[in-house]
């Protein structure tokens, strides 16, 4: 069998540019708003069923005077991040840009200042795309009306006063936000919605958001964007929340673009006492993984009351950075191994079609070498390690089924997790 032959899986065509999307593979998601002073995660207002009256204490003391968001977005250029996704809106309802509909936002906080545009403009000139999270939940909106999310769906007088509201107003509200969100920041690469909710009572959905006309007003605005699947209406990428899918995503069985969001600890935003951090390499064989069932991964930051990042997430940047200077070409361009080659145990395979170079991440690292098997041995050209382009040599058995790789006793140098890239013929 040639290589050209071979099953190479390519999702289905989307109506948005996913093409860079599928190339770049790797993001940033950013959660800030208010609730970064409670600091006990972002759904505080509806987990603790506050009131509004009482939430707006953050408003009133929001004023990051450390933001700096040149240094967030070097911080994720140098870990190779390609795009970035910043919470404009998050349920709470704070707005981070100076928008005209409403006065809960950044320029109206001690901070006195929008701070969605220089983040853009900091993230585009490090030469990342730029993407915007918009909740279509608002829990500070007069006319939101309560379910089974809102903070006040235990109070009863306020659950009386739905009859009064109007939730036709708000989506006028959200379709006008969408409007300036994607008029006045320049091109937009992504609209990430969040979320639609099911259930009898209240549900919200695409019947109420009129998703379909949404989503022409939003490709009218911005033809290439790409959406994510939370209007309940399937348009760009999928979107699985805080778990590895086993398999490359699949929609009615036909693999589609797809994008894992995840976070560095267990809360998307800052949250001061939550521990549960993964390390590194826990994160890189993410990445790894996530490309090698030909998904994205988006790695979340939640910033702090003072505008920076916690410090461990520096950390975990560099290390991410550090291997990715050396094997990004191991992520970039690449996607999942055709279905004909057998993966060594242990190990994960990404494939690049269009240099025709397959990449081997050892996760746990052999003694004395690795064996190829299958179809795959028919392909080999060349191998060499990627972290410094030394050569691989190898065996092969006379019915080319098999090939036993010599490595080195340690890793290489400055390749936590090895990888050997393989030329194909």
């Amino acid at each position: 069998m040639e290589l050209k032959d071979l099953t190479v899986i390519k999702p289905l065509p989307t109506p948005g540019d996913t093409k860079w999307f599928q190339h770049d593979r790797f993001g940033m998601f950013i959660h800030w708003g208010t609730y970064a002073l409670a600091a006990r995660h972002e759904w505080v207002k509806s987990n603790e069923q506050i009131p509004t009256e009482v939430y707006d204490k953050y408003f009133k003391h929001f004023d990051p005077d450390l933001y700096d968001p040149k240094i967030w977005a070097k911080a994720a250029a140098d870990a190779g991040m390609k795009y970035f996704v910043i919470t404009t809106k998050h349920h709470e309802g704070f707005c981070l840009w100076d928008t005209d509909l409403t006065d809960y936002k950044a320029p109206n906080t001690p901070y006195g200042k929008d701070v969605l545009k220089p983040m853009v403009e900091a993230f585009k000139a490090e030469g990342l795309r730029t993407g915007f999270y918009h909740s279509l939940l608002d829990w500070h909106h007069p006319d939101y009306t309560t379910d089974h999310c809102h903070p006040m769906r235990n109070n009863a007088e306020y659950k009386e006063q739905d009859a009064n509201r109007n939730l036709e107003n708000y989506v006028k509200y959200l379709y006008g936000q969408t409007e300036e969100l994607l008029t006045r920041f320049g091109k937009v690469d992504i609209l990430w919605y969040d979320f639609s909710i099911g259930g009898d009572w209240n549900p919200k959905g695409k019947d109420q958001w009129h998703s379909e006309e949404l989503v022409k007003k939003i490709r009218s605005l911005q033809p290439d964007i790409i959406i994510n699947d939370r209007l309940q209406i399937d348009q760009d990428v999928k979107t699985p929340e805080q778990y590895m899918p086993d398999e490359w995503v699949k929609v009615g069985g036909q693999p589609v673009v797809w994008e894992g969001c995840h976070t560095f600890s267990g809360s998307w935003g800052y949250y001061r006492d939550e521990e549960t951090w993964k390390s590194v390499e826990q994160l890189l064989i993410m990445l790894i993984d996530t490309v090698s069932k030909g998904g994205n991964l988006l790695l979340n930051v939640g910033p702090t009351g003072r505008g920076e990042f916690d410090e461990r997430v520096y950390d975990r940047l560099k290390g991410i950075g550090k291997w990715m200077r050396r094997h990004s070409r191991s992520i970039y361009g690449c996607t999942q191994a055709p279905l004909e080659f057998e993966c060594p145990r242990d190990c994960r395979y990404t494939y690049n079609p269009e240099t025709q170079r397959l990449y081997l991440h050892m996760l746990s690292y052999p003694f004395g070498g690795v064996k190829l098997t299958g179809e795959v041995v028919k392909h080999i050209e060349y191998m060499q390690i990627l972290s410094d382009a030394s050569e691989v040599r190898y065996n092969v058995n006379e019915d080319k089924t098999v090939a036993h790789l010599n490595l080195p006793v340690k890793k290489p140098l400055g390749a936590d997790i090895p990888v050997i890239e393989i030329y194909l013929k």
